[in-house]
């Protein structure tokens, strides 16, 4: 398809612009991953499941190819990236022990700056 913008007679006469699609649901990608691709909140991500990158910026349609390529790797990279899940944890029963001691500590200090009464 042909490319947008300032170019001159080359935007017009060559076609250098490269649309990508590709299809989540019909690719051999892992379940998993499937499921995050289409869950991120992504604008080339259609309705359908087809992810649709529009590379314009070379002036050439092999590297327009490649830059759409390149886009789609990452964008699957860093899908593929599982993320370890955090598991909470709580605090020890000395550290509540020291954090309330710290705590009635601070608030006899407090209640010995106001006024002297006789």
């Amino acid at each position: 398809m042909r490319a947008q913008g300032a170019g001159g007679q080359n935007v017009n006469k060559v076609s250098s612009a490269i649309h990508l699609r590709f299809d989540i649901r019909a690719s051999s990608l892992p379940d998993d991953v499937k499921q995050r691709l289409l869950a991120l909140r992504d604008h080339r991500i259609s309705k359908e499941g087809v992810v649709i990158i529009k590379a314009q910026a070379h002036r050439s349609q092999e590297k327009n190819k490649a830059d759409a390529l390149l886009r789609l790797q990452e964008m699957l990279a860093i899908v593929a990236h599982v993320p370890v899940l955090r598991r909470p944890t709580r605090p020890t029963r000395s550290s509540q022990r020291k954090r309330l001691q710290t705590k009635t500590q601070r608030g006899e200090i407090k209640s010995m700056r106001g006024k002297v009464r006789d």
